[in-house]
């Protein structure tokens, strides 16, 4: 059984009983005693946990904070981001872009365009693209996933958009995720969150991962795409004091720092 595959059995034991034991986890995973300990081990340095005798507790990360404030937060960045993102696009190309403050600035650049095709779970995405805070008529076709509705991240998703997700092919998911980790990927704190950013990057033939400098090496709770499944991942130049930063060009197939 790969890491990886161990990693998520054991996140869903301690999902389920918040406390394990090593010998559960030998038996559950029909690995050897020291296996589970060095797995134990990564998951408390990730901080999904917390080592206890003979066993581990469940330690969930800290969650993201709201939107509004990451919209103020690394602006500078996260242009300059958008704007190698946005360098990367073709005329006609069909995208799927997910809810989160890069993106949301993404959306900005990509309004100056004409002739694409956007396709997003985040309501201010579409209203953005739309020209509803210019008054004007939109260049490009934009379409808003259906779904429950996320007050906090002001965003549809759920069993309904992940269905309207797969109705669709796109060129390019262009995602913004909690963390990009060298090993773990482009990760998630809430798991809806996590299930639509996979089923845009499943449905697409490119992904584009935008993160800021603050998300290199660092993991959340719910991987979505692996590292060496990114096609291209976009950060900002403050990156290059970010000691992860080496391993991600190891990692992932290519990656640009704006």
């Amino acid at each position: 059984m790969l890491q990886e595959e161990r990693f998520l059995r054991i996140r869903s034991l301690l999902a389920t009983f918040s406390r394990l034991s090593v010998d559960r986890v030998v038996q559950d995973l029909s690995v050897s005693r020291e296996t589970v300990r060095r797995d134990l081990l990564e998951l408390e340095g990730l901080g999904e946990l917390r080592r206890v005798h003979g066993g581990a507790v469940a330690t969930p990360p800290e969650p993201e904070p709201p939107l509004a404030l990451r919209l103020i937060a690394r602006q500078k960045e996260k242009r300059s981001i958008a704007r190698a993102a946005v360098a990367l696009l073709r005329p006609g190309q069909t995208l799927f872009l997910d809810a989160g403050s890069t993106t949301s600035i993404l959306a900005e650049e990509i309004a100056t365009l004409s002739g694409m095709t956007v396709i997003t779970n985040s309501l201010a995405i579409a209203l953005k693209l739309a020209g509803a805070d210019e008054g004007r008529a939109s260049r490009n076709e934009v379409r808003l996933l259906g779904g429950a509705i996320d007050v906090k991240t002001q965003a549809t998703h759920g069993e309904g958009t992940l269905e309207d997700i797969r109705r669709f092919r796109a060129d390019v998911a262009l995602l913004s995720p909690v963390g990009l980790h060298p090993k773990h990927g482009a990760m998630s704190f809430e798991h809806h969150e996590a299930a639509v950013a996979r089923a845009m990057s499943e449905q697409a033939q490119q992904v584009v991962i935008l993160a800021d400098h603050s998300k290199i090496g660092q993991a959340s709770r719910v991987t979505y795409i692996r590292s060496a499944d990114i096609d291209i991942a976009v950060t900002d130049a403050r990156a290059r004091e970010i000691g992860a930063l080496a391993a991600l060009r190891k990692a992932c197939p290519r990656v640009i720092v704006a």
